[in-house]
């Protein structure tokens, strides 16, 4: 399914300006600046080492930023602890998963509510995860270290969705996984966009990415090159040529 490329979103839930990172003497972020609208996903895409996610981490302050501002919800988000922006809404699910392994699903999915205190909607959310990722209810007392990959991908987005997340910010949510399961989880990125979570997404599978997209910004070493409708960006010629294959 191919999302309307739109036009540029009247209201931003997350804007950043100039963001630089460094990393020692190397400069890996130089200057990023991007938005998502309320209503979007929005993709950055681009080789490894461009810079990719390294800019949901320092959004979410995982890494510190040398200059540069990020807004979410209007407020910048300078000096908030990563947990706070959590609580507030702004929820990455980081590259690699980091499920708990040990636990039970339906124990991660907990995790994921573990700062609320409504209990009814816990369980109304944990419906709507089971909704979105129908065999992870199958699944529900399986120890999550004995799921599949995709399995274990659908239950790290699963958890983050326990935070009733305002942002979702999704890190290479398709790496190492079959296509089938690809598209699996890309069908339930739109279908947690449907349901009204703008998503911010971070993916090497630019074809996938672009497809399940309303905007895209390309990384290339720390900046971006271009930015624009899915559409637009898919028909670039040098990101049909680096990226796409063609």
């Amino acid at each position: 399914m191919t999302l309307p490329s739109g036009t540029m979103p009247l209201q931003s839930v997350l804007e950043v300006r100039d963001l630089r990172v460094s990393y020692g003497a190397i400069e890996a972020l130089k200057g990023v600046s991007l938005s998502l609208g309320a209503g979007e996903i929005v993709t950055l895409i681009g080789a490894n080492g461009a810079g990719k996610s390294t800019t949901l981490r320092a959004i979410m302050g995982l890494v510190p930023a040398r200059a540069g501002e990020v807004s979410f919800q209007g407020h910048p988000t300078r000096n908030r602890p990563t947990y706070r922006l959590v609580r507030e809404g702004l929820v990455l699910v980081p590259e690699g998963r980091a499920i708990f392994a040990n636990l039970s699903v339906h124990e991660n999915l907990e995790m994921g509510a573990y700062a609320r205190r409504d209990g009814q909607q816990i369980a109304s959310d944990m419906e709507r995860v089971f909704h979105v990722f129908p065999r992870l209810k199958e699944r529900d007392r399986q120890t999550a270290g004995t799921l599949s990959g995709g399995e274990q991908q659908m239950l790290a987005i699963g958890r983050a969705l326990m935070s009733r997340p305002k942002v979702l910010l999704l890190d290479e949510p398709s790496l190492g996984l079959a296509p089938l399961l690809v598209h699996t989880i890309f069908e339930a990125i739109e279908e947690i966009h449907r349901q009204g979570t703008p998503v911010l997404l971070v993916e090497q599978n630019a074809n996938a990415a672009l497809k399940h997209s309303n905007r895209a910004y390309v990384l290339e070493t720390g900046t971006v090159s271009l930015e624009g409708t899915s559409a637009d960006v898919a028909a670039n010629p040098k990101v049909k040529e680096a990226y796409l294959g063609e």
